[in-house]
């Protein structure tokens, strides 16, 4: 046999040797810099994870607030709650909140804005609401907008600064964008389904979110920045045909 290969073999056998004994053979321990940032990243994705959990069960709280003082609203079926990915979403329908056509917001639908803002500031005051504005898709003939964006953007408007004045919420915390007729969540071909298009949604957002906006003091470095415009793009739902 040649030297070359009675060295392997005797390699081979010290270790199964040390294996066989329990001990365990660290080949290759990496840079104690390396061990550093990965014990960090973990104690990061830990902290991540807390958070997430957190907040769950503080929109969870707040849902079922809300559930409680809009109870009629919702049978009524002027109102209809949601947790999504993008956060808890109150979805108003349009018809409840304006007169057609029109970016007012109607008095008859102060008292369930009002308990909306209630509960924000109870229980989720710390949190970016985001408000959004959608329409059917019928163009506009009478009413004098351009478009149905312009429609959607200024009652989603509407409603933010009802939120900020008569709400009492925090303005910096709030946001309004409007999406005309391209987010529909049922068909427009009936009657029906183009109500249900025609709405307001008032979506209260994670707030690890924000945190991670924030920078969260150095947590999760090298993470792009998530607005609230980011969150809603992301944001799809499937046409119901």
């Amino acid at each position: 046999m040649s030297k070359k290969f009675l060295m392997y073999n005797l390699t081979a056998l010290i270790i199964v040797a040390f294996m066989a004994a329990g001990c365990a053979v660290n080949l290759y321990s990496g840079r104690p810099s390396d061990r550093a940032k990965i014990g960090q990243l973990s104690n990061e994705v830990d902290t991540l994870q807390k958070l997430r959990e957190q907040e769950k069960q503080e929109l969870q709280e707040a849902m079922d607030l809300l559930q409680k003082r809009l109870k009629q609203e919702i049978d009524d079926k002027q109102v209809s709650l949601e947790m999504a990915e993008r956060g808890l979403v109150i979805s108003f329908v349009a018809e409840v909140l304006f007169d057609s056509g029109k970016a007012t917001v109607r008095k008859e639908a102060y008292s369930a804005l009002d308990k909306v803002a209630k509960v924000v500031r109870e229980k989720v005051s710390d949190r970016e609401i985001g408000v959004e504005g959608h329409t059917d898709n019928e163009p506009i003939k009478h009413s004098g907008w351009k478009s149905n964006w312009e429609l959607s953007t200024a009652r989603a408007t509407s409603v933010l600064h009802y939120l900020a004045e008569e709400g009492r919420l925090n303005p910096k915390m709030l946001s309004a964008i409007g999406y005309g007729e391209y987010r529909p969540i049922a068909s427009n071909d009936t009657t029906e389904g183009r109500q249900k298009n025609r709405r307001v949604e008032i979506v209260i957002m994670p707030k690890v979110a924000k945190d991670r906006a924030a920078g969260n003091k150095g947590m999760m470095t090298g993470v792009k920045p998530v607005t609230y415009q980011e969150k809603a793009q992301e944001h799809t739902k499937e046409k119901v045909k």
